[in-house]
């Protein structure tokens, strides 16, 4: 091999090892690798739940895992709104518009829930969200498109958004691995929530459980 050739291997190989080593997928990276976990007191957990019902008869907390359901003939979280019924925790005191930001918890979603979000990016420029994560038939969809994991019922998945606002891309792992990067959309600060939120063809009865809600931020 010329001096030449070997010089153009060598580039294309550090080539390749930085963009594995720069990218949210990097082989044998955890999600979390770079990044701390900010503190959350019960009081970041905000429940959001039909208006006229006590929190009590849709939301439980054992001090472990966290049981969110709603019923398709609920009503909206507030008198006002003509949303469709739901029962989430908004996590407040970390809303953010700039750096990059992780949403970590282990969901579960029972069989039978259909036409629901169970955890959603908050606030865009044309739309209301910037990432919505839909289950449809036992399917993890980005919103009502793409399946993001399949035979999501009944069992325990760990869930990772990442959330990269200055450039506008969001990256979802399931189980440490991979499963969706998409565009931003925009808008001057997200949020996240996580429970059931009535979609498309919802089901009489939807229901999602979690633990270990953990709000990570990239270290600099």
């Amino acid at each position: 091999m010329s001096s030449s050739s070997w010089w153009v291997v060598v580039c294309v190989v550090l080539v390749v090892a930085m963009a594995a080593s720069s990218s949210p997928a990097a082989v044998g990276a955890d999600p979390t690798d770079g990044f701390t976990a900010v503190r959350l007191k019960e009081s970041n957990f905000v429940l959001q739940k039909p208006y006229n019902v006590q929190g009590r008869s849709r939301y439980s907390f054992d001090g472990t895992v966290r049981r969110l359901w709603v019923f398709s003939g609920d009503k909206p979280h507030t008198p006002q709104s003509k949303t469709s019924p739901r029962t989430e925790i908004r996590m407040t005191g970390y809303d953010y518009s700039s750096g990059v930001w992780q949403f970590e918890g282990y969901g579960y979603v029972p069989s039978g829930t259909t036409g629901v979000s169970i955890m959603q990016v908050f606030g865009g420029g044309q739309t209301a969200t910037t990432l919505m994560l839909h289950v449809y038939d036992g399917e993890l969809r980005y919103y009502h498109r793409q399946v993001v994991e399949g035979n999501i019922y009944d069992r325990w998945f760990r869930l990772n958004v990442v959330h990269e606002v200055d450039a506008s891309k969001l990256t979802v792992f399931v189980d440490g691995q991979q499963r969706l990067r998409v565009a931003g959309h925009g808008g001057d600060s997200q949020y996240f929530k996580f429970g059931v939120y009535a979609q498309r063809q919802p089901s009489s009865r939807m229901e999602s459980r979690w633990r270990g809600i953990k709000i990570l931020r990239k270290n600099n």
